[in-house]
């Protein structure tokens, strides 16, 4: 039996690990030199550990019915890197997949069939620049923006974090603001190094120099003393919401555009990427990335209608608790949410149902809302009860909503799970805008209920980002579809 033991112990988990470990400098070399992030089935590959390439492996199997062994994605990975690509993002798993298994069977030849598959970035140049960023606040979406932009740091980068801007300037401000992101109660350590020039005011982050700025108000600064120009604002502070109020920051210099990291007012487009991030132009200055629930539930109620039709529904959210509310029982000027936050269910309102329609206006006064706020301090849940067009049953609406997470447009904003385990802290730093849950679908002829989990603070980030890169005309098609 112990012979039996070491004998699979090494035939298969030693042959995954060590192909997950000569895989890790290759993915790091790809983002970092072509600006090409890997990921398998959705799954990103960037700053992965060989752990999370080996899981990342094991989910093809829920999906196609047969493993897919990373022996077989290497070669691909490894011919990527001797290929001349412009910045995409390149799923090798599904690539590796179609070549042994799929339509390219009997396709022998690898390098023709990926410059056949990636036409549309290989042996294209790469013409895009590099657009500075700057973080208007450092709360907890700005932390987290932080996060995901350094963690993207290296030559051929194209969004670039070169300063944070915040009130204060007291002693010790800038080792606390470097304590905060360096560490987070819910999202873990800060993956890197971080250390504090005093002499510069500045933060360093795994090679990273961040200028820290401190102001009480957007027009005040000017950034191009710091050597920052035509930079994208990303205002998280939610103090100004409106076209006059976010003008101030067009008013400073070297700033060009700004982005809102909450629902906009006015006439202000509210972007959910995915969805109507088409509605971007050159001539946008000021954009919102809508809301956290709003990123949530939109994909997929865009996915819905298209498929079934969606003649009327209510979308009912379970929310984690913020820091509008309070620890304990004190005066708030909202309704109910004076009450302690860590040990009540509060019963609040969320203008995310209508504001659905300000991205996807086919669904325009078809929707109700609410939400409850809950003793969690993140990962919430939307739930859509909705009246369809057509019948169907759970069978058919998750398949379809599997293949839209894995093959469709919204396949970076919709995620799918099957697990019949799995609870809310389970999806704390999900990529996604969103994750179904396919057990929990309900579904009687033409009414449905859909449970749908969403990471509102590191899910939202990356949603955020991605309206960034649309307001900096950057472009990092997905392959393949």
């Amino acid at each position: 039996m112990n012979q039996q033991y070491e004998q699979e112990l090494q035939s298969s988990w030693q042959e995954r690990q060590e192909y997950a470990e000569i895989m890790l400098p290759l993915i790091g070399k790809l983002y970092r030199n072509k600006a090409v992030e890997i990921s398998v089935y959705g799954r990103s590959l960037l700053n992965a550990s060989a752990i999370d390439i080996i899981k990342a492996h094991r989910k093809v199997r829920l999906h196609e019915g047969i493993k897919l062994r990373l022996r077989e994605s290497y070669p691909i990975l490894e011919a990527l890197s001797t290929m001349k690509i412009a910045p995409a993002q390149i799923d090798i798993g599904k690539l590796a997949f179609d070549f042994h298994y799929g339509s390219a069977v009997d396709n022998d030849d690898l390098t023709t069939y990926l410059t056949d598959k990636l036409s549309d970035v290989v042996d294209k140049d790469d013409n895009q620049q590099p657009q500075d960023v700057v973080l208007y606040g450092f709360g907890r979406i700005g932390r987290l923006l932080a996060r995901l932009l350094i963690e993207r740091q290296g030559k051929n980068n194209k969004l670039r974090l070169r300063a944070i801007v915040v009130r204060g300037g007291r002693d010790g401000d800038l080792e606390k603001r470097a304590s905060l992101l360096r560490r987070d109660s819910v999202h873990g350590p800060f993956n890197g190094s971080i250390t504090i020039d005093h002499e510069r005011n500045a933060l360093k982050a795994n090679g990273s120099f961040i200028q820290v700025i401190y102001a009480n108000s957007p027009d005040e600064v000017d950034y191009t003393q710091y050597g920052i120009d035509n930079a994208i604002i990303i205002d998280n502070t939610g103090i100004w919401r409106d076209r006059d109020g976010l003008g101030l920051h067009l008013k400073a210099k070297g700033a060009a555009k700004a982005v809102l990291t909450a629902p906009g007012k006015g006439d202000i487009k509210n972007i959910v990427h995915g969805v109507n991030d088409g509605e971007v132009t050159l001539d946008d200055t000021i954009v919102s990335a809508a809301s956290c629930t709003t990123n949530a539930i939109t994909p997929v109620l865009k996915a819905l209608d298209e498929e079934y039709g969606i003649k009327n529904g209510h979308v009912e959210t379970v929310h984690s608790y913020t820091n509008d509310q309070n620890l304990i029982d004190n005066y708030h000027k909202g309704d109910r949410r004076g009450r302690s936050a860590p040990l009540n269910m509060v019963i609040t309102e969320t203008g995310a149902a209508k504001a659905v329609a300000k991205a996807y206006p086919k669904l325009g006064g078809k929707l109700t809302g609410n939400a409850i706020r809950v003793p969690t301090p993140n990962v919430s849940m939307a739930i859509l009860n909705l009246n369809l067009e057509k019948a169907t049953d759970k069978l058919s609406v998750n398949e379809f909503l599997r293949d839209t997470a894995l093959f469709s447009k919204l396949q970076h904003q919709i995620d799918y799970t099957a697990s019949k385990e799995i609870v809310s802290t389970d999806l704390v730093g999900s990529r996604a805008a969103s994750v179904v849950d396919s057990e929990a679908t309900i579904v009687s002829d033409d009414r449905l209920t859909l449970y749908v989990w969403y990471d509102n603070e590191f899910g939202y980030s990356c949603q955020v980002l991605r309206v960034v890169r649309d307001m900096a005309n950057l472009s990092f098609p997905t392959l393949p579809l």
